[in-house]
């Protein structure tokens, strides 16, 4: 493990680049670190495009930029979001030819690049959401686009957009995908709780969604749900295409396991003995809680993200939290250290 200190204040969103030797993060206020100096709200979400190195920040301010370096300075260019309430989340696409914002709007907009006016434009997807999108996830195709809010649901809506994209070819999720249509819905009916976070497969056939009455979801054919004991989760990714990490208000990430019989299965915390950590503080401790010294954090994690391989092999995985912390996790070392852990 390896565990870095860059902030005093909580990260509430982190993004690497290609080569993970560069992170943008945000300490909770307007202004990512590297000074992206165009936000004038608080940063709600940060995601960073690998292949065209540029990275796009949306914000309590109604906005969104994307970002290019140019002459090694970050140069913003314009989002026409339309809309009134706060922005929540933001995703591109494996393309990075758009990317989706959430927000208390009650819609999504999908967006891509106007050349004549050079800036990004977007699309809405309105119906039926209710309530704030809080997670978005592209399905590798780039044409199917899940999102989680706050009336309990997962919805996976079509997001074909003629002007950047393909023809798509059928998915499991639908074979016809007109701009906002609605492929699947699962979740709500009266229980469950906020949709804190979502991730496709690396196959694309199943979402797994994390909510805040503390249980972990997966959709295919049918919904495998299971409700754990566990704090509210707020963060989940794929690690393998049956193993799905989340970690939220527990403070440490939990490993979940999906197996051929359609059942999902909690396999253990990622918790590990203070030894086998690697410290790398880069500030000084002035106030709250004193440097840890084992590997379960002080706070609850913000965001989970893939640091080495990809979700069909993920060899390390990336965490931070309130605590303005990061810390890497290697799973070569997770086995090594917990009796009996395999990542499946």
């Amino acid at each position: 493990m390896s565990l870095h200190q860059f902030l005093l204040e909580p990260i509430t969103c982190h993004a690497w680049n290609r080569d993970r030797t560069q992170i943008a993060l945000s300490p909770n206020n307007h202004e990512p670190v590297d000074e992206l100096k165009e936000r004038k709200g608080h940063i709600t979400g940060t995601d960073w495009a690998p292949k065209s190195d540029r990275t796009v920040t949306c914000g309590a301010d109604r906005s969104a930029y994307v970002w290019s370096q140019k002459d090694g300075t970050w140069k913003p260019t314009l989002v026409i979001l339309r809309i009134n309430r706060a922005a929540t989340c933001v995703k591109w696409s494996s393309l990075e030819n758009k990317f989706a914002v959430g927000s208390g709007a009650r819609l999504i907009s999908v967006c891509y690049f106007e050349s004549e006016n050079d800036w990004w434009v977007s699309k809405r997807i309105k119906k039926p959401i209710r309530c704030t999108v809080l997670s978005l996830d592209w399905h590798p195709n780039k044409v199917p686009l899940a999102a989680g809010s706050s009336d309990f649901k997962c919805r996976v809506f079509a997001a074909y957009m003629e002007e950047v994209d393909e023809k798509p070819a059928s998915a499991p999720w639908g074979s016809r995908m007109p701009f906002g249509q609605l492929m699947s819905e699962f979740g709500g009916s009266g229980t469950g709780g906020w949709v804190h976070g979502l991730s496709f497969s690396a196959s694309g056939s199943r979402p797994a969604g994390v909510s805040h009455d503390s249980p972990v979801s997966l959709a295919d054919a049918s919904v495998s749900a299971l409700k754990t004991e566990l704090l509210p989760l707020l963060s989940v990714s794929f690690v393998s295409e049956n193993g799905v990490v989340a970690a939220g208000h527990d403070c440490c990430p939990m490993l979940f396991n999906y197996d051929d019989r359609g059942c999902l299965t909690f396999v253990s915390k990622l918790d590990i003995p203070k030894q086998s950590i690697q410290r790398n503080t880069s500030a000084i401790w002035t106030r709250g809680p004193p440097p840890r010294t084992a590997a379960q954090l002080w706070r609850r994690c913000t965001r989970i993200s893939i640091y080495d391989g990809d979700k069909q092999d993920c060899r390390k995985f990336c965490t931070t939290g309130i605590d303005g912390a990061m810390t890497v996790w290697d799973f070569k070392i997770l086995e090594s250290s917990i009796q009996g852990l395999q990542i499946m």
